[in-house]
C-alpha cells in the first residue's frame, strides 16, 4: 500500500503576514509577552521606540493623545503608525488615536510590530510602521483578576468553543483606577484633581468554514471609557462600536488564495476642559465638547498565488470617515455663550501588488501602491447659544490626491543562522478630521485647526544584521528616515491676549497651530537580543536617533530643534526566571532619555528610569497567583510641562495582587 500525504490547509480571520516582511525590521511579541502588563500600550513598550504622544500609558492618559508611533521619529497625538486587530483599523475614524483599553490582552495570540514606513497592503496611516494585532482562537478559557494601589481593579476573560465546522470566540474586561494627582505638591494648587479611569469593552467572533481552505468570520466589539482629567470639572468619556465580517480562502498548492473583508467603526467622544487661574487658586470651565459623533467604514479584497517561483499578492482597499466635534465654549459669567460645530469627510483608496521571490538562501521583494485622498464638507459654524445667530460660518474647498508609494527589500541567510538585509521604503498618513477642522482649549492653551494641512511622508533606508537561530538571536539596524511635512503643533504666540479666531489666551498659556512643517531627519540605530537556556529568558533592546527639524519657509524658527516629546535614546530590558516549587519572576527596565514638551525646545522633561517586576506562584497547572510592582524605583517620569513650569508626572509606585486562570480542553 502507498502512503498519502494528506496536505492540511489552515485558514484564519487575520490576513497572512505580508509576502516579503522578513526582509523589513519586524519584531514579534507573543501572548505571554503582551500579559507583562495590565495596559497593553505599555506591554508593547517592549519595543523601543515604540509609545504614546507622552510619556504616559493609558492608565492616565487623555484618549485624544493616545496616537501610537513608532521609532521615536516624532510622536503625535493622533499617531503615526497604524494599528490593526485581525486587518480591522483600531485608529479612530475622527482623532487617528487607539483606545488602548478596549484591547484586552487576554484576548491575543500575540502582534508583529513592522518598523519603517508601510507601503505594500498596509496604506495609509503605515507612516513609521504598523502593529498587527492577533485575536486568538481555540477552546479554552483565559482570564485575570487583579487589584492594588491608586484603587487599581481589573477583571477580564476571554475564551473559545468549537463545534465541528463552527467556532465561537468572546473576550469582555472591566479596568478602574482612583487615580493620582499628576502635579507634585510643591506646585499643585486648588485646582488638581486625580486622574481615574473606569473602562470596559466586550467582543465576540464568530467563524464558519463551509469547506475545507474556506472561512466565513464575523466579529463585533463594543468599548467604554471614562476618565477624570487632572482638574477639577475636566472628565472625559469615549464610546464605540466595531463590526467586521471577513470571507477568505487559503492558498492551497497552485490553486490561488483570496480574501474579501468590509469593517465599520463607530465612535463617540466628549470632555470639558478647564482654564487655570494665576496661583492655581480655581479652575473655570473654558469647553464642553459634549458630543463628536464619527463613523469610518472600508474594506479589503487580496488576490495571492504564486507564478514561476515568484509569490505574489494583488489587492485593493478602501476607508473613509465622517465626523463632527459638538462644544460649547466663551464661558462668560458662569455660562457657556457660544457653540461650535467642526468637522468633515475623508477617504483614502488605494491599489497595491506585492512579490517575493526565494531563491536559495535569498529573498527579494518589491512592493508598489498607488492612492488617491480626500477631504470634503470641512465646516466650522459658530452660533450664540442665547439667540441662535450664526457668528460664524466658515467651509472649505474639498482637496484632493494622489500618492505613489513603494517598498523593497533584500535579505540573505546564511547555514549559522546570520541573516544581512536592506530595504527602502515610503509611506504616508492622510490628516485626522480632528487635525484638520477642530480648534481647542486645553488648560491655557488655544490649538487652532488648519484645514489645508496635507498628507505627511516618509522616506527611508536601512540595513540589518542579525541572527535568527539557537539560543541567542540577535538584530541590529541602521537607518534614516525623513517625515515630509510633518504635522506639527506650531507655538504661534503666547498670553496674554486676544487673537483672531482663537479668542483670548490668558497669561501663561501659549496660542498654537497643527501645520506641515518641512522635514524630520531621523538617522538612527536600533537593537535587540534574546537569550534562552534551561527556561531562563533574557531580552535587551535600544533604539538611539539624532532627529532633527528642518522648518523652512513654513516654521524656520524650528530648524535645528528636535521634535516635540521625541527622546533621543530608549532602553529596554527584562528577564524570566523559574526558581523552584511553582515560583518563578520576571522583570523589565525601562530607560528614556530626556525630552522636550514643546516644538521650541524651551521645556526640557529629564530622563526616567522605570524598573517593574513579578512574582508568580503556580498553583496548580491552571491557576497562577501573582505580585506586581510597577515603577518600583518611584521615579518622577515627567510627562508635559507648561508654559509657567508647572510639570505633570506619570503614575508613582504600584503593587497590585492577582489571579490568572487558563484552561485548554
Amino acid at each position: 500500500m502507498i502512503a498519502q500525504t494528506i496536505e492540511t490547509v489552515v485558514v484564519t480571520s487575520r490576513p497572512p503576514d505580508p509576502l516579503g516582511n522578513a526582509a523589513f525590521s519586524v519584531v514579534r511579541l507573543r501572548a505571554g509577552e503582551l500579559n507583562t502588563s495590565a495596559q497593553l500600550d505599555v506591554a508593547l513598550e517592549q519595543v523601543p521606540g515604540l509609545s504614546l504622544f507622552r510619556r504616559n500609558s493609558s492608565l492616565s492618559a487623555n484618549p485624544s493623545t493616545q496616537g501610537v508611533s513608532l521609532r521615536s521619529i516624532a510622536p503625535s497625538a493622533a499617531g503615526r503608525a497604524l494599528v490593526t486587530l485581525d486587518g480591522v483599523p483600531q485608529n479612530d475614524p475622527f482623532g487617528g488615536w487607539v483606545i488602548w483599553s478596549s484591547l484586552p490582552s487576554e484576548a491575543l495570540s500575540g502582534a508583529e510590530i513592522v518598523r519603517g514606513a508601510g507601503a505594500g497592503p498596509y496604506g495609509s496611516g503605515a507612516l513609521t510602521g504598523v502593529i498587527t494585532l492577533e485575536e486568538a482562537s481555540g477552546d479554552g478559557l483565559n482570564g485575570d483578576v487583579s487589584g492594588g494601589a491608586l484603587g487599581f481593579r481589573r477583571l477580564a476573560a476571554a475564551g473559545g468553543w468549537q463545534w465541528g465546522r463552527v467556532s465561537l470566540f468572546g473576550s469582555a474586561s472591566a479596568e478602574s483606577s482612583d487615580g493620582w494627582i499628576p502635579v507634585s505638591p510643591t506646585q499643585r494648587g486648588a485646582t488638581d484633581d486625580a486622574v481615574t479611569l473606569d473602562a470596559r469593552n466586550a467582543s465576540l467572533r464568530a467563524e464558519y468554514e463551509p469547506s475545507a481552505g474556506t472561512l466565513i468570520a464575523a466579529h463585533v466589539g463594543a468599548y467604554e471609557e471614562m476618565r477624570q482629567s487632572g482638574l477639577v470639572g475636566t472628565h472625559s468619556k469615549a464610546d464605540g462600536l466595531t463590526a467586521s465580517l471577513t470571507v477568505a480562502h487559503a492558498v492551497k498548492g497552485d490553486a490561488l488564495g483570496w480574501r474579501l473583508q468590509a469593517w465599520m467603526r463607530q465612535s463617540g467622544f466628549m470632555q470639558t476642559s478647564a482654564a487655570i487661574a494665576a496661583g492655581r487658586a480655581f479652575t473655570t470651565l473654558s469647553d464642553d465638547q459634549y458630543a463628536t459623533p464619527a463613523l469610518g467604514w472600508g474594506g479589503n479584497a487580496a488576490l495571492r498565488g504564486t507564478f514561476a517561483a515568484l509569490d505574489w499578492e494583488v489587492g485593493l482597499d478602501a476607508r473613509a470617515a465622517r465626523g463632527n466635534s459638538h462644544e460649547h465654549y466663551a464661558y462668560i459669567s458662569g455660562a457657556f455663550t457660544q457653540n461650535r460645530v467642526s468637522g468633515g469627510g475623508s477617504f483614502v483608496g488605494g491599489l497595491y501588488a506585492e512579490a517575493a521571490r526565494h531563491a536559495g538562501p535569498w529573498l527579494l521583494t518589491l512592493g508598489l501602491r498607488a492612492d488617491t485622498w480626500s477631504a470634503t464638507n470641512g465646516h466650522l459654524v459658530q452660533n450664540a447659544l442665547s439667540s441662535g445667530a450664526v457668528t460664524l460660518d466658515q467651509r472649505w474647498p474639498s482637496r484632493s490626491g494622489i500618492l505613489p508609494t513603494a517598498r523593497g527589500g533584500i535579505r540573505r541567510d546564511f547555514s549559522s543562522g546570520l541573516y544581512l538585509r536592506t530595504a527602502a521604503y515610503e509611506g504616508f498618513r492622510v490628516p485626522s478630521l480632528n487635525e484638520l477642522y477642530r480648534p481647542f482649549r486645553l488648560g491655557n492653551n488655544v490649538t487652532e485647526a488648519n484645514a489645508a494641512l496635507v498628507p505627511e511622508q516618509l522616506y527611508g533606508v536601512e540595513i540589518g544584521i542579525g541572527n535568527s537561530s539557537g539560543a541567542l538571536t540577535w538584530d541590529l539596524t541602521a537607518f534614516w528616515n525623513q517625515l515630509h511635512g510633518a504635522i506639527t503643533n506650531v507655538t504661534i504666540s503666547h498670553g496674554p491676549g486676544n487673537f483672531p479666531d482663537a479668542g483670548f489666551v490668558p497669561a501663561g498659556g501659549l496660542l498654537i497651530q497643527r501645520q506641515n512643517v518641512g522635514d524630520i531627519d531621523a538617522p538612527g540605530l536600533e537593537g535587540d537580543m534574546r537569550y534562552t537556556m534551561d527556561g531562563i529568558a533574557l531580552r535587551a533592546a535600544f533604539d538611539v536617533l539624532d532627529q532633527r527639524v528642518h522648518g523652512g519657509v513654513m516654521a524656520p524658527q524650528l530648524t535645528g530643534k528636535r521634535p516635540a516629546q521625541a527622546p533621543r535614546t530608549t532602553v529596554t530590558g527584562g528577564f524570566d526566571a523559574p526558581l523552584g516549587g511553582g515560583w518563578s519572576v520576571s522583570t523589565d527596565v525601562r530607560y528614556e532619555s530626556a525630552r522636550y514638551a514643546d516644538d521650541n525646545n524651551m521645556l526640557r522633561l529629564g530622563a526616567a528610569v522605570i524598573v517593574g517586576a513579578k512574582l508568580y506562584w503556580a498553583v496548580s497547572d491552571n491557576v497562577v497567583l501573582y505580585v506586581a510592582g510597577d515603577n518600583l524605583l518611584n521615579t518622577r517620569v515627567a510627562t508635559t510641562e507648561s508654559a509657567d513650569g508647572v510639570v505633570n508626572y506619570d503614575a508613582p509606585r504600584t503593587i497590585t495582587a492577582g489571579l490568572s486562570i487558563k484552561t485548554s480542553p
